[in-house]
């Protein structure tokens, strides 16, 4: 154990967060071109075209256009095609998960905030999809906002699903005691 800024680390835990965290962000960084991200996944570059305008992903676009994926966007497609190729689920079932993800808890909106925001009010399409004004996400990046960076697994959306229980039940516990 080493003593940090006043507090016992353990230095070998500290070091393999570190690694992790490297690692995470490393996986973040946009590297593939458009056809290489296709051959790695084994589908068509009209494929990968129409998720990212079905908004299912989002990609780094260079100032030419160009798209370039990363390993963070490699991983979000896997879960994608499992769930269209193995789970049969349609791209408008997926968009109707995404949305499930409650966003205005992640970001923490206020209550003017959700009034203004179209995403909290609908359950068609994720909340990157929108364009956002007159609350918090106007001032986010999707491609960098913790609610779409957090969800390329396919088990992190159902603990966000599962979550959102305990999300109402709170809430509805605070409406009670208002009452």
């Amino acid at each position: 154990m080493n003593n940090y800024f006043g507090k016992e680390v353990d230095i070998y835990k500290y070091q393999f967060f570190m690694i992790r965290y490297a690692m995470k962000e490393e996986t973040k960084k946009p590297k593939y071109p458009i056809r290489k991200a296709a051959k790695i996944l084994n589908i068509s570059v009209h494929t990968l075209r129409m998720y990212e305008k079905e908004g299912l992903i989002l990609p780094y676009q260079k100032q030419t256009g160009h798209r370039l994926y990363s390993d963070f966007d490699i991983e979000r497609i896997k879960c994608i095609r499992s769930a269209i190729n193995e789970k049969k689920i349609s791209i408008n079932g997926i968009k109707s998960l995404f949305s499930l993800i409650p966003c205005w808890e992640i970001v923490s909106c206020s209550r003017n905030d959700r009034d203004n925001c179209e995403s909290y009010k609908s359950a068609e399409r994720p909340c990157w999809t929108y364009e956002h004004t007159n609350n918090i996400c106007s001032t986010l990046d999707c491609i960098k906002c913790e609610v779409y960076t957090s969800f390329h697994y396919c088990s992190n959306i159902k603990t966000a699903i599962k979550n959102l229980n305990s999300y109402v039940n709170k809430y509805t516990n605070k409406i009670m005691e208002a009452v």
